[in-house]
């Protein structure tokens, strides 16, 4: 079935097309600067209505710029790039929420996760750049121009259009390669696994390649790398579980359900669950 926040961008975006669309004349990618202003609109809680249920934050507020750019105007200033260097075409998004949650709210998570973006930074509000938000907090993405995801808005406006994909197939596969299948209910899920997914863990991507970044409510974080199948926690570096720990079991669940991107970046394809 297709991701619904998928579908509400997606949706937004169109309308922004038609009923904003001075705000791409001056770009070459206007699919891209949509898409992004749509995103803005549904966390804003500005959006027209939707077929997806997007529950509103208030205190939510989106800012966002060419991450290369933002780099050169005060890169010095801050240390968000100490862990991952600015990206060249890449969108960063600068979200910012009450301090009251003590991890990112699930709707942000999700929306940016529709988007094929992943998340690179996360922190206290106040002591970042030029603002100045006290008692907030803010999470960045980062989302590539060229993404997938844009040929869909594009195809939405204009209909198909025969041409190469940028993974290298038509581009008809490109809806494909966006959707999740249904999966197992969850009640069928193996046990351990199924107390790994109902504890409140909050999981995102931390760099292309296959590191997740994944946050319990008690604050401790720890990082899980799907590729070589290991995590930071203490139970993996002692015990090495075999189906894993909870954190892999969590972060593999994610992904199969399309709650966060694929190890590359984008959405997820699905499969069967652990």
């Amino acid at each position: 079935m297709s991701d619904p926040y998928l579908s509400a961008v997606l949706e937004e975006a169109e309308r922004v097309a038609e009923q904003h669309d001075e705000i791409a004349r001056s770009t070459d990618h206007p699919a891209h600067e949509y898409l992004r202003y749509a995103v803005l609109r549904l966390l804003e809680g500005e959006a027209d209505e939707t077929t997806a249920d997007v529950p509103e934050i208030g205190g939510v507020t989106v800012g966002y710029g060419a991450d290369d750019a933002m780099f050169d105007s005060w890169g010095d200033d801050v240390e968000w790039w100490d862990i991952v260097p600015p990206r060249e075409e890449c969108t960063r998004f600068r979200i910012f929420y009450p301090d009251e949650y003590e991890i990112v709210p699930r709707v942000i998570v999700d929306v940016m996760a529709a988007l094929g973006s992943w998340r690179v930074w996360a922190g206290n509000a106040a002591a970042c750049g030029s603002y100045d938000h006290r008692e907030r907090r803010e999470v960045h993405y980062l989302w590539p121009d060229g993404h997938p995801v844009q040929e869909l808005l594009h195809e939405r406006l204009t209909g198909p259009v025969e041409g190469i994909a940028p993974d290298g197939g038509r581009t008809g596969d490109v809806r494909d390669r966006l959707v999740v299948d249904a999966c197992v209910g969850q009640d069928d899920l193996e046990p351990r696994t199924k107390r790994a997914v109902d504890e409140a863990m909050d999981i995102s991507l931390l760099s292309k390649g296959g590191r997740y970044d994944v946050q319990s409510t008690s604050g401790n974080r720890y990082e899980v790398d799907v590729v070589d199948e290991s995590c930071t926690c203490p139970d993996w570096q002692q015990r090495a579980p075999e189906g894993g720990c909870k954190h892999l079991r969590r972060v593999d669940h994610e992904i199969k359900q399309g709650r966060v991107p694929r190890p590359d970046g984008r959405l997820p394809t699905g499969s069967n669950q652990t």
